[in-house]
């Protein structure tokens, strides 16, 4: 196997578990449990059957990437890994406002860390084109 389709895999799997630990470490803010119990919300965000339905695709798309990446012909895999890439980092971007509102340093470097694995997805995938 190449090793430009084992660091992206590494790197979406990376991505997930920064992003599955900023939930866990959120769960053990002061009151956001109660808040889930009591009030059925998160920060504000009602957790309804759609909204966790969307929940659920955000946390498959990074694993589907990782098996994706190791599996995929290599002009596939590099355009794909390209593309997804740049869209989740521009829905993390986009998501800044909510880190910016109510700062907290491990929400801050899980975000970052996931950015650069992200940012880092795009890079590999596109040196991997001039090497084929």
């Amino acid at each position: 196997m190449e090793d430009w389709k084992i660091k992206i895999a590494t790197l979406w799997l990376f991505n997930e578990v920064a992003g599955l630990g900023a939930v866990i470490l959120m769960f053990m803010e002061q009151d956001v449990l109660v808040e889930l119990v009591e009030e059925g919300t998160i920060q504000g965000i009602q957790m309804s059957p759609e909204y966790l339905l969307l929940g659920a695709v955000v946390l498959l798309v990074p694993l589907v990437m990782a098996f994706l990446t190791l599996t995929l012909k290599d002009s596939t895999n590099r355009w794909a890994n390209i593309i997804v890439g740049i869209v989740w980092l521009g829905l993390g971007i986009a998501d800044l406002p909510a880190y910016v509102a109510e700062p907290s340093a491990y929400a801050i470097l899980m975000m970052l860390a996931g950015w650069v694995a992200l940012a880092l997805i795009v890079w590999y995938a596109w040196k991997s084109k001039q090497k084929a």
